[in-house]
């Protein structure tokens, strides 16, 4: 069953590492996927909706504490499991990474919990559409095995709910 597991993602990794791929697709992803560094983006909302809106503010920092908690648990995660970011021969990876480490993916966990916790602060379509498309930029880029993404995104969403009213 592993080695089913393992021939999929190895599959899927190069079909996305090589599908749609040109110089400037590449270098766009490249920008775009810096969006979602250490969680930037999804602080850098939860920040502005703590300035913006003084109503719902405490909701907002519940929600960037729930995306910073995210990220720090994906970290531990990471060093725990100590997966190896994919190395395929003729297939190098598009971008540089903060770490050596794959598992799970810190773009997807933080992505799918950002979009989780501020679901109820701002239309959910929007919010999720940028959490894919962040987690597959890591994939388009070579950086993360599909199984990486998607667990950090069911990482992510269970994380965001924390951010939920009681």
């Amino acid at each position: 069953m592993l080695a089913r597991l393992e021939a999929l993602d190895l599959a899927a990794y190069r079909l996305l590492r090589t599908a749609g791929h040109t110089p400037s697709a590449e270098r766009a992803v490249r920008r775009f996927s810096l969006l979602g560094e250490h969680a930037a983006v999804w602080l850098a909302l939860g920040a502005a909706g703590m300035a913006l809106d003084p109503a719902r503010r405490a909701r907002w920092r519940r929600g960037a504490a729930t995306v910073a908690g995210a990220y720090a648990l994906n970290t531990a995660l990471k060093l725990v499991a100590r997966r190896r970011r994919p190395q395929v021969p003729g297939l190098p990876p598009l971008t540089g990474t903060p770490t050596a480490l794959s598992f799970p993916s810190a773009h997807a966990t933080s992505s799918f919990a950002a979009a989780r916790a501020y679901s109820g602060l701002l239309p959910a379509g929007p919010l999720y559409g940028l959490a894919v498309a962040l987690a597959l930029s890591r994939l388009y880029l070579g950086v993360h095995y599909l199984s990486d993404s998607l667990a950090g995104a069911g990482l992510g969403l269970a994380v965001g709910g924390l951010a939920d009213d009681p």
